[in-house]
Formats: structure tokens, sequence, C-alpha cells
């Protein structure tokens, strides 16, 4: 038994890994796909890039691990069922439940892995993740000198470059327009040859051979007008910009901790608690505001109470006013019933926002235990899946892990869209997709318990010929 375990130790452990970090590169790639507009541009080091698809690969192993244990527990019972070591295992006397043991004691290792993972790791990784993201996209485009194309990052100024050298650093043909002058009119500086050069906070253009074109209002009459016009001629300056802005600051993570994803599961019921008083102390901040308004008629200016007693109006209430106030009492209950109306659409729209944080909070806190759970649904798929239809490699075990990996993801992210709008229980959001296809994994684990032929293309084949030749009988008798 002992060889039998290393055997599929060894069968299963090798494709894990492989899928695991295929998965992994092709989710990044997703990524980059996804933020290429926020990173490319901006001048960043590579290490940031680095960093933050560092972060970004945490959040995506809740994908990357479930559909590789899938695929990974249908190559290893698919390639043992296709070299027939399965056979010769069961003909030693070993059922397939005893088999799979090996591997589903490994599989619940990493099940309690991933928990603590989620519940630990995850949501610090997500707290570096946006906050590093938010510094990604709030940081101004870095000063990127083109060919031919004037640039105005760089406020107050407007640069134009005709060729650039090899180096990066050498320039030809500059042109400059400044717009810094309280006056309105741009000074032009044009130069045949600089070079570049930068730190933190500026970046220094030594031009060489070059004229600067100053206009300036001189003397000024509503007769004469006159303008003045300089221009010099250099030989080498400096020109200094101010690129300070363009640095990126980093922001304090502290901001970012109370959100939903970046907290585990003490701080998910902290926060369940904390939103559940703010909503109960809501509702009674808006019974009391809204019979307020009703109790309004039992007071009187000098904030003195007074007790109205009940009359009873026949015909139109307007006509027991006197007629000069009729006017300003109907204005004056249209702006009550106004105010009335906005502060209750003011609540409603509150009232459902803290409801759907509440579900979300709910919601995550379901999903720390999806994760594990998921690893085990989805080895009890893709093991007796791979035992029936004994095929290996990278083929039809590729194809039948994404079609039910497919499906599972579909019922989640329905499911829990379905919890966020308050369709569903938060409850069944995460857990829907799981309670669905247990039955299914139930169902292949006993058809390739009794080797049934279950997606065997000759047993089909042969099922379809009999129909055919079942409903050629009845002529054939006829005739």
């Amino acid at each position: 038994m002992k060889k039998i375990h290393l055997l599929l130790l060894k069968a299963f452990i090798r494709p894990f890994f492989v899928t695991f970090f295929i998965v992994m590169f092709i989710l990044l790639m997703f990524f980059l796909f996804k933020y290429v507009d926020d990173l490319i541009g901006k001048g960043f080091e590579w290490y940031v890039i680095l960093e933050l698809m560092y972060y970004a690969s945490a959040a995506n192993v809740s994908m990357a691990l479930p559909l590789s244990i899938l695929l990974s527990s249908i190559m290893t019972f698919g390639t043992l069922g296709e070299n027939y070591e399965l056979v010769a295992i069961k003909s030693a006397g070993v059922s397939l439940q005893k088999a799979m043991m090996p591997l589903l004691v490994l599989i619940v290792f990493i099940a309690i892995g991933s928990f603590l993972f989620s519940d630990v790791m995850l949501p610090k990784a997500n707290l570096k993740f946006g906050s590093l993201l938010w510094d990604i996209r709030n940081k101004k485009l870095s000063f990127l000198i083109k060919e031919g194309v004037f640039n105005s990052s760089i406020p107050g100024y407007s640069i134009r470059v005709d060729k650039k050298g090899e180096d990066g650093v050498s320039l030809e043909g500059v042109m400059i327009y400044d717009h810094t002058s309280n006056n309105g009119i741009a000074k032009i500086i044009i130069a045949k040859e600089g070079k570049m050069a930068s730190d933190d906070k500026h970046l220094l253009l030594k031009l060489k051979n070059g004229v600067r074109y100053e206009e300036s209002s001189g003397e000024n009459s509503s007769y004469n007008p006159r303008q003045r016009f300089t221009r010099m001629r250099f030989k080498e300056t400096d020109q200094k910009f101010d690129i300070s802005s363009f640095k990126m600051n980093r922001t304090d993570e502290q901001g970012f901790r109370n959100n939903t994803q970046m907290l585990n599961l003490k701080g998910l019921v902290k926060k369940q608690d904390s939103l559940t008083k703010e909503l109960d102390s809501l509702n009674k901040f808006s019974s009391m505001t809204l019979s307020s308004y009703f109790k309004q008629n039992n007071y009187v200016k000098g904030y003195t109470k007074v007790n109205v007693p009940e009359k009873i109006i026949k015909g139109s209430v307007l006509s027991v006013l006197p007629v000069g106030d009729r006017l300003r009492s109907i204005q004056s209950a249209l702006d009550q019933s106004n105010s009335v109306k906005q502060t209750v659409s003011g609540r409603l729209s509150d009232h459902a926002d803290r409801i759907r944080n509440l579900i979300k909070v709910e919601i995550e806190y379901q999903k720390k235990f999806t994760l594990a759970a998921s690893c085990l649904l989805l080895f009890f798929l893709g093991a007796p899946l791979g035992a029936i239809i004994r095929k290996g490699g990278l083929g039809l075990p590729v194809v039948m892990a994404i079609i039910f990996f497919l499906i599972y993801h579909i019922i989640a992210t329905v499911a829990e869209k379905s919890a966020i709008t308050g369709s569903l229980a938060p409850f069944f959001g995460p857990w829907l997709a799981i309670i669905i296809l247990s039955p299914v994994g139930a169902f292949l684990t006993y058809k390739a318990t009794v080797d049934s032929a279950l997606f065997d293309v000759n047993a089909i084949k042969q099922l379809v010929m009999g129909l055919f030749k079942s409903k050629k009988q009845p002529s054939d008798k006829k005739a």
C-alpha cells in the first residue's frame, strides 16, 4: 500500500504544480491587460510593477488553486486509467476509494492551508494591492519626450524635439514654449541640440546653439500702442523644470484597512456588528424624524407646547382658513411635503447602501470557507472523472476541466451577484455552486466505483446503434 500511495502522490504532485503555475501566469496576463492603461506611460520602475503583480497573484489563488486541483486530478487518474495502472490497482484488491485516500489526505491539508491563506495572508495582500493600485492610478503622467510631438505634461510648458539620440539623453531640434508669464504671451526657446538630466524633483535641459524669443508690452497709449520684441542668442543655457508632482507618493495603508476584502474573520465579525448597530440606530432616527413632522402643530413660537383640541372639519379644509392665509398655508404645506420627501429619499438610499455593505460583509465571511470547500469538491469531481474517461495528457482532461470549472465559476458568480442585489440569501451566494455540484461529484464517484463507461465514445456509439436497430425491427416484421 505504501508503494501505491507513493505512486499516486508522485503522479498527482507534478501536474498539480505545473498546472497551478500555468494558470497563475494566464491570470497575471489577464491582470496586465486589464490595468495596462494605468501602468503604461507613467514612468514606473520595474520593481513597482513587479510588486503590484506579486500582490495581484495572491488574489488569483482563489481561482488558480481549485482549477489546478481539478485539472491535475483528472490528468492523474486519466493517465492511470489509460496505462491500465488503475486496473492493476483494482485487481490487487484496492478499491477506487482506497486509491483516492492518500490524495484525499493531501487535498485536506491543501484545503486547510487555503483557509489559513484566505484568512491571514489574503487580507494583507489585498490591502497592499489596493493601496499600491490607488497610488498608481492617481500618479500623473511621467515626462516622456517623444520625437515630433508637443508634450504639455509639465504645467506651463510645451516641449517638442525633432530627434532623440540612441542614448536617450541627447536631443536635436528642441523647441520650448514657456507660458508661465503673467501677460499671457509665451516665450519661445529654440536650440539645435541639448541633453537631458534629472533628479527626484527637477528635470534639467542643457541647450546649445539656440535663440530665445520674448515679447512684452512697452509704451502703450490709446493712440500709439507698442510691443517690445526681444531676441537673444546663446551658445549654451540651462532650462530647469519642476517635476516633483510626477513622483509617486505612497498612501498610508490605514485608510484602506476597513474595506471588506482586506479584513480577516475577526475584522469581518466586528464590522458586521458595527454595521448592524448603525442600521438599527438609523431606523430609530428615521422614525423619530418622520414623527416629528406630525407633531409640529403642537408647538408655537416661543417653544411652548400647547394642546390643540381635535376638530372635525366638514368640506374643504381651506374654507376654514381666512382668504389671505390660504395661499400661504398651501405653500407651507408644499414646502413641508417636499422636505419630507427629500428626507425619506435620502434615508432610503442610505439604508439601501448600508444593507448592501452588510450583505457584502456576510458574503466575504462565507468566502473564507468556500475556497477550502471548493478544493475538496473539485477533487471529487476530477478524480472519478479521470478514472471514467481514462485519458491523460493535456487534451481531453483540459477540456473536461475547463467545462466543469466554468460551470462552477458561472454558478458562483451569478449566485454572488444575486445575493448582493438581495435576490438570494447572503449565505447561499458563495455556497450555491458547491451545493449544486456536490451531488454531481457523488454521482461521478459512484460511476467510477462501478466502472461505468459514462464518457466512453464506443459505449455511446453502441447505445445509438442499438436505438436505431430497435426502430428498424418493427418495420422488418411488417415486411
